[in-house]
């Protein structure tokens, strides 16, 4: 009779996973490789974020307090490389594996395997980039940019950052030819590409932009790599090379890439108003193109980083206005969520909080973008903190919020438990505040001149650091109510039954809705047919699927 139970066990092993450590490492389903991804990326967070608390403590007061000025040039690379890298990317990677099987109805991603090779390069990628900390000489500390002659001088971190880059670079390929692959041919029968969810387009788009930079940032990382080992001279002006010509191929990749990090967001953010404001989204198919719109846009705008480097006039006149046209794809974006939520039935739980503090927040950094694209007021707001202020205004509020309000809003499906409502309230106002305070102020210091990237500054800056490293430090710590909310969703702490429905919120439209909670390890091995509706039909399948 044992022997009977263990063949029937067998048999049906393929339908769940493996048992213990070895399901982690060999798994090549969508949803256990979507985990390890969000896993990864908020140790990654919590890691870069660390990074930036050392900066933060540092700037709390002029003179060196805490670090050597190297140590700290060290930390405003790392953290800048880990939080890009290793934290917002993996984050929507993770999204993305989770949600694009199950809102196109379809079984897994195209290439499972590559899923799991393509998660695997990351860890080993930053093992490498975190191991220089401990490497005589320490880690680089010439700006997450890499800008030559400076980053020539870093010593035995060299080759392993290089290496890093290109791991990175190799996974985010992967990753992105597999949504590529799965979205254009593994759709759900009647599923049109006007027809997919928003989220899923922002990602089409954003897996292209990845294909199509990620090489270029291979090119001039490896450029790098041979002038300082083997005597070429692409990036040194001594053999009739220019340092300049890599600002421009980093940045080609490196402007597409601020985008890579925000298209995302924009359609987690495009599901979820709708959801909580109970009505259709305003304007899908405008959505849809000014999502191309800002993807092509995004390779014509790179110089903009460089105004300040000596190019001709007329180099300059067409990349500010350029970057100001991004502008009007970026308005209609947001046209559309607030006419979503206009007049709407909303209630304000806490993926709708962050949403729409998602909403006013990357406003703000889009305005301050647009008085950096201004040529001549850019050589005034170079390389001040008027810039960081800016970025971590669109990446802050923007990708990381919409990676939080995609957790909260998704993880009742992935384990069939709900969070902590109130807990996540505290998180979202704790959050919401403390970064404004955090960041705020920075626009003020670099307008009043003070320098990016410095240890030390001068006195009439105390004020403005002092508020910035206070918020710093809150919105740090206020992040361990969102993990733990988060992990009682997993584990169950708290008594938390698994009692949801399929359809968690009230208003949530897609076919991730319509599996149980927690979601199947396998879903749709029958796959969902698509009305004109753009809604599923109901075929008489499903009640024999559940019976099995």
């Amino acid at each position: 009779m044992a022997h009977a139970h263990a063949d029937h066990h067998d048999d049906h092993d393929h339908h769940g996973p493996d048992k213990g450590i070895m399901r982690w490492i060999k798994t090549t389903n969508h949803k256990d490789l979507g985990t390890l991804y969000l896993f990864f990326a908020f140790t990654m967070f919590f890691i870069g974020g660390m990074m930036s608390l050392v900066i933060r403590a540092e700037l709390f007061q002029p003179g060196l307090q805490f670090v050597h000025p190297e140590f700290f040039n060290q930390m405003t690379t790392m953290h800048a490389l880990v939080m890009i890298f290793g934290g917002v990317m993996p984050g929507f990677v993770g999204l993305a594996n989770w949600m694009v099987p199950m809102q196109v109805g379809c079984s897994d991603l195209a290439l499972p395997r590559i899923n799991n090779w393509g998660f695997w390069l990351l860890p080993a990628a930053f093992t490498l980039l975190l191991s220089t900390l401990f490497l005589p000489g320490g880690a680089p500390a010439g700006g997450w940019t890499m800008y030559p002659p400076l980053v020539l001088q870093t010593g035995d971190a060299f080759p392993f950052l290089i290496f890093a880059v290109h791991l990175m670079g190799i996974s985010s390929i992967t990753g992105a030819i597999n949504i590529v692959v799965t979205i254009l041919n593994m759709r759900a029968p009647g599923m049109t590409l006007l027809k997919m969810p928003l989220f899923v387009w922002t990602w089409l788009i954003t897996a292209y932009l990845l294909i199509a930079v990620m090489p270029v940032l291979a090119g001039a990382v490896t450029m790098l790599l041979t002038d300082k080992y083997f005597a070429t001279s692409f990036f040194t002006a001594s053999g009739g090379g220019d340092p300049v010509m890599f600002q421009h191929i980093f940045w080609f990749f490196g402007h597409p890439e601020v985008y890579i990090m925000i298209l995302p967001a924009f359609g987690i953010v495009s599901t979820i108003i709708p959801t909580f404001a109970r009505k259709r989204l305003f304007g899908y198919d405008s959505m849809v193109y000014a999502t191309a719109s800002i993807a092509f846009l995004s390779f014509i705008v790179w110089a903009h980083h460089m105004f300040t480097v000596g190019m001709p006039l007329a180099a300059e006149l067409f990349f500010m206005f350029a970057t100001m046209l991004i502008a009007v794809p970026t308005g209609v974006k947001v046209f559309n969520w607030v006419a979503t939520m206009w007049r709407g039935s909303m209630t304000f739980e806490t993926p709708m909080l962050f949403a729409i503090a998602f909403v006013f927040l990357f406003t703000i950094g889009g305005f301050s973008g647009l008085m950096l694209a201004l040529t001549p007021v850019d050589f005034l707001y170079h390389d001040t903190y008027f810039v960081v202020a800016h970025f971590h205004y669109v990446l802050v509020p923007g990708a990381v919020f919409s990676i939080i309000a995609a957790v909260y809003y998704w993880i009742p499906k992935w384990t069939g438990r709900m969070y902590n409502e109130t807990l996540g309230k505290l998180h979202f106002w704790l959050s919401a505040i403390f970064i404004n305070v955090t960041f705020f102020p920075q626009h003020f210091a670099g307008l009043a001149g003070m320098q990016r990237r410095v240890p030390d500054y001068a006195v009439q800056f105390l004020d403005f650091n002092v508020w910035s490293s206070v918020g710093a430090f809150v919105f740090f710590f206020a992040q361990f109510i969102f993990i733990y909310n988060m992990l009682a969703c997993c584990y169950g702490w708290g008594g938390r039954k698994r009692d949801l429905t399929d359809r968690v919120w009230e208003g949530a439209t897609g076919l991730e809705w319509t599996v149980p909670s927690p979601a199947p390890y396998h879903t749709f091995e029958d796959q969902p047919q698509i009305g004109d509706d753009g809604e599923p039909v109901k075929v008489k399948t499903t009640k024999t699927a559940k019976a099995h």
